[in-house]
């Protein structure tokens, strides 16, 4: 039992390319999921992916500038998010459109960019290794960017955390105190670019989102307090990203796509199961009282 215990769950880790993954994969999953529960909270969960996608064109850019040098992708990723965050803003206060629809426009504009950039500058296995992402083929220089980054979101949340808070539950309330309502979301999406980038060289662009969002869903599912909506996630994102690593080691399957299908499962087993607003939780309450009335 105990070799079997260390060939499936401790053997794989003697590699240091699987060591190396699990250190990112554990790095994203402690910044990505409490930006996914803001999301949810804000009503904002497709902002997500439409911020994912906007960082292609960046990438793109550096792939073309400096083949694939991380740091110089990233930069180019930070710089195109920002920059389509800040055109969906103008155009939303100039032109009276909602910021999530102006977001979406963008972000397909900067999909089709970001895939012609690629196709144009190199071949199919790049453009599969930015939109897909490669955790197993992450190195020590990533895995510091990575890490660096996640450190970077998890301390200014921590910073802003109450005003984000606020904001979620009454954005009229921040507004009138102050003239930081404004700022508070610029720095939030900040930080969703900032997340979403040190995410494609792992999960890729298409991807990074999923790790940040499926957690998130899933413990609403299990709590109704924020503390422990963002615990559960996170804890949820950990278990999928080295749940996922192993099965991909194990089974010779993709490694990206593994460890989102496998918090894609927990949501659907938090969606049957939970304690909260799921199939079981809706059988509970049904029974409840023709169990009280039988009880009389």
């Amino acid at each position: 039992m105990l070799e079997l215990l260390n060939a499936w769950f401790i053997a794989p880790f003697d590699y240091g390319f699987m060591r190396r993954a699990v250190v990112g994969g554990l790095a994203l999953s402690l910044a990505a999921p409490p930006l996914g529960v803001f999301l949810v909270l804000r009503g904002m969960s497709l902002i997500g992916d439409a911020m994912a996608h906007a960082i292609l064109p960046g990438v793109a850019i550096g792939f073309l500038l400096a083949g694939f040098s991380l740091p110089i992708m990233s930069i180019g990723g930070v710089m195109f998010g920002l920059l389509v965050a800040l055109l969906a803003g103008a155009v939303s206060k100039m032109g009276g459109q909602r910021e999530d629809a102006a977001m979406a426009s963008f972000f397909i504009i900067s999909l089709a960019a970001g895939v012609m950039l690629i196709s144009l500058g190199g071949s199919s296995v790049d453009l599969t290794h930015v939109l897909f992402g490669s955790i197993l083929a992450v190195n020590s220089t990533a895995l510091v960017l990575i890490a660096g980054i996640s450190t970077l979101i998890v301390v200014i949340l921590a910073v802003v955390f109450r005003a984000l808070v606020v904001e979620c539950l009454d954005p009229l309330f921040l507004r009138g105190q102050s003239r930081r309502n404004g700022w508070v979301h610029s720095v939030f999406l900040g930080l969703l670019v900032l997340n979403l980038t040190a995410g494609f060289q792992t999960l890729g662009t298409l991807m990074a989102v999923g790790l940040m969002m499926l957690p998130a869903t899933a413990a609403r599912f299990w709590s109704k307090r924020l503390e422990g909506l963002i615990g559960i996630a996170v804890v949820l994102a950990m278990v999928a990203s080295t749940g996922g690593l192993l099965l991909s080691f194990h089974l010779d399957i993709p490694s990206g796509p593994s460890i989102i299908l496998l918090a894609g499962a927990g949501y659907f087993f938090s969606a049957l199961f939970g304690r909260y607003h799921s199939l079981a939780a809706k059988l509970r309450r049904k029974t409840a009282p023709l169990s009280a009335e039988a009880s009389t």
